[in-house]
């Protein structure tokens, strides 16, 4: 096998520009194949990383009447549904994919939120409990967090995001000054953010409207407890679930929204809590993508079968122009298979190499559209070493019928051979 590798080598090389050639399409296919599914993978990490963030496994679960979330701004608590207890919310974080769990109520209201002539457009109010920050990755950055105090005493206190700083401050520091919320006023005690900056990937106007989920102009959060002062006692939460892993986001989402409906007592059977599934959604986003780019796969593998073609020409011309070669090796007694397996390992050597070289085209490639067009690229092994694998087969196979050509020569024809 080795001197067979090696005769190959001094043939390739004696035929440089030949060989090149004849290697073009399988260089060409190879290099293709593998920057599109170098695209495909990177643009499927883009889209996951989009819709769940980074490193961030929260899963929201929310009270759905259909396929909407039942909105408390317009309605009144649905009959039948209860608050979410103690020992509903023990039986969530019992779950081995949650690690932590949080009660919260929200609002997206216009005008609710003042600083003197100043308000929020749009802004988000929140109604949070001590573990609320760590299900989804929020830290204070300046002043302090609410405190057991601030939860049993009812304290009128709030916490404000850098945008809602923004609009109701205008870069004054707002930490100790009052807002107004719902004509309340609240002090503020704290700036928050997030542990981890993330932002999506926004390549198109199409990426905005898919990844973009908060148009608020801030957010504020205040302690469950003074909920009922500002909207009503007894209104359902919903709850935020932190998953251990990624791949756990939505077992956690399905169990806790499962534990919640345990306790309903709703006529309408449309009611029922329900978590937002968004590795769902990464899928079917990145199913979206990948049938449009297995279509090019499938185009770039024509000039595979193009290259097989070229490597059968070419092993034919081989076997004809050493013919004579042929004859004298049978005369000194080699034997049908000590000439296919030469043949055959001539033909696997020169689209194995070529698969190599369209492996390292194909990834320069990959990174050269990543450059121009700011699409992601993740390179994927276990398709570099397919396509080798597979380079070297379409030798083997198109290689087959000039080896046994060779190897079915009559060793007095092949001498007498001009």
């Amino acid at each position: 096998m080795l001197e067979n590798i090696r005769l190959s080598f001094q043939g390739i090389w004696a035929h440089k520009l030949r060989s090149i050639l004849t290697m073009l399409g399988i260089i060409i296919g190879i290099g293709s194949i593998i920057a599109i599914v170098s695209t495909i993978k990177g643009t499927n990490e883009q889209i996951k990383q989009n819709l769940v963030g980074a490193g961030n496994n929260a899963v929201n679960i929310q009270l759905y009447q259909g396929d909407w979330v039942y909105d408390m701004s317009y309605q009144s608590p649905p009959e039948g549904v209860p608050m979410i207890g103690e020992e509903a919310l023990q039986a969530v974080n019992d779950l081995p994919e949650v690690s932590e769990a949080s009660l919260y109520y929200s609002r997206n209201e216009y005008g609710a939120v003042y600083n003197g002539s100043r308000a929020l457009d749009g802004g988000n109010i929140l109604g949070i409990d001590s573990h609320y920050f760590d299900v989804y990755g929020y830290q204070v950055t300046r002043g302090r967090g609410f405190s057991d105090r601030d939860f049993s005493s009812g304290r009128k206190v709030a916490l404000i995001d850098k945008t809602a700083s923004a609009n109701l401050f205008q870069g004054e520091d707002p930490v100790g000054r009052t807002i107004d919320i719902k004509g309340e006023p609240f002090v503020v005690v704290g700036l928050m953010g997030k542990k981890a900056g993330f932002e999506p990937v926004i390549n198109s106007l199409d990426d905005y409207y898919r990844y973009s989920s908060d148009y608020s102009s801030g957010t504020v959060c205040v302690p469950s407890s003074v909920w009922p002062i500002l909207y009503r006692y007894d209104e359902p939460q919903s709850l935020a679930v932190h998953a251990v892993t990624t791949d756990d986001m939505t077992a956690a989402g399905e169990k806790a929204a499962d534990i919640l409906n345990s306790y309903l007592a709703v006529t309408d059977d449309s009611i029922q809590y329900k978590g937002e599934d968004l590795l769902k959604q990464a899928a079917q986003l990145q199913e979206l993508s990948a049938s449009t780019n297995r279509q090019l796969i499938w185009i770039a593998s024509i000039s595979l079968l193009v290259g097989g073609i070229g490597v059968m020409n070419i092993m034919l011309v081989s076997v004809t122009e050493r013919t004579r070669e042929i004859g004298l090796k049978k005369a000194l007694g080699a034997r049908k298979r000590r000439i296919l397996g030469q043949f055959l390992t001539e033909a696997a050597v020169l689209t194995g190499l070529g698969g190599i070289l369209g492996i390292g085209g194909g990834i320069a490639l990959a990174y050269g559209i990543s450059h121009l067009t700011s699409t992601p690229v993740a390179i994927s092994v276990p398709a570099i070493l397919i396509a080798f694998l597979f380079s070297t087969l379409i030798g083997l196979l198109f290689g087959l019928l000039p080896s046994v050509k060779a190897a079915g020569l009559n060793p007095i024809d092949a001498l007498r051979h001009e």
